[in-house]
């Protein structure tokens, strides 16, 4: 698909980050958009941004819904359908996700199962229910976002991340496996997996909410419990700082990742969109990514070692907070 020109795409996770920026950069080459998040405010930004620098005669739909929850995943297509007045989808952006869950042997299991559900599910149920519209356009292309996390499953010696790298990895092999699913039965439809770095975006910000109070900005009693044992087990002194203190930090990292990046959500965009129309399956997002496939291919069997960490860590661009 060399251009997006009447197209029509879907993409969840629209409301920030990397979702809005596709948005964005699709509407302006002529592509019609609809869009889900669970917030509907933030979808409200995006579309304002959007129908200020689209080409004309674009249409762009907004639509609050769960990723994780089936039902919510087949209404937002029926939706979709009605607003947009079509039955052909070409562009399917599998794009919402979130950070969190912790670790599988001490950590909430709540947490846990809601953050596999969101990165992977989202993604399942996003081909379910707009592969039969796909299979009616002229051509298609499924993009689906993984993580560097799904061919590391790392962050650092210190962090337990079981729930995001293993949806990452599903994601990453689904989508590798269907390419031959599609060559064999939906020869029109093309797919590619996304693998970003350190994206700036607001994930820190809207993983906390959705894993949490989805209308504070504050850390709950438990999340800020669990960040001081973080902290602690990284060797940081962690006992003396207070509960206001331990906010204060939080907000901060999540500032520094959205505004520190070396990498753009704009710039991120703009890789994936270049790489749906060269056709390439296996997108990487940024130098860290390139750096960190580099590394664990080179050497697979020492990746979760402590030296190999410090030794990412060292590399261009690469933070963990």
């Amino acid at each position: 698909m060399k251009d997006f020109t009447g197209k029509f795409a879907v993409i969840t996770g629209g409301g920030t980050g990397m979702g809005r920026e596709l948005a964005r950069q699709l509407v302006a080459e002529g592509c019609n958009v609809a869009m889900c998040d669970v917030s509907a405010e933030n979808m409200a930004a995006t579309k304002a941004l959007c129908e200020a620098e689209a080409a004309q005669g674009v249409k762009v739909t907004t639509h609050v819904a769960d990723v994780s929850i089936e039902a919510a995943m087949n209404a937002f297509r029926d939706e979709v359908a009605q607003a947009q007045e079509t039955d052909k989808v070409n562009l399917l952006f599998n794009n919402a996700g979130i950070g969190g869950g912790g670790g599988f042997v001490n950590g909430d299991r709540r947490g846990w199962e809601t953050t596999f559900n969101v990165c992977w599910g989202g993604v399942y149920y996003g081909c379910r229910a707009f592969l039969p519209m796909m299979m009616k356009a002229d051509e298609g292309h499924i993009i689906n976002t993984s993580s560097v996390n799904g061919f590391w499953a790392s962050l650092g010696p210190h962090v337990s991340h079981t729930a995001y790298a293993a949806a990452k990895f599903a994601v990453k092999g689904f989508t590798e496996a269907l390419i031959t699913d599609l060559r064999l039965n939906a020869p029109h439809i093309k797919c590619s997996v996304v693998m970003p770095g350190h994206i700036g975006t607001e994930i820190v910000t809207n993983s906390r909410k959705v894993l949490g109070d989805p209308d504070s900005e504050l850390l709950s009693p438990a999340a800020i419990t669990a960040l001081r044992a973080r902290l602690t087990a990284q060797g940081r002194d962690a006992s003396a700082l207070s509960d206001d203190q331990i906010q204060a930090y939080m907000t901060d990292q999540a500032r520094r990742f959205r505004d520190e990046a070396p990498t753009s959500a704009a710039q991120a965009a703009k890789i994936i969109l270049d790489g749906v129309k060269a056709g390439r399956w296996r997108i990487l997002v940024g130098e860290d990514a390139k750096r960190m496939d580099e590394m664990v291919r080179a050497a697979p069997e020492d990746a979760y070692e402590p030296a190999f960490f410090q030794a990412l860590s060292t590399g261009v661009g690469w933070r963990v907070s």
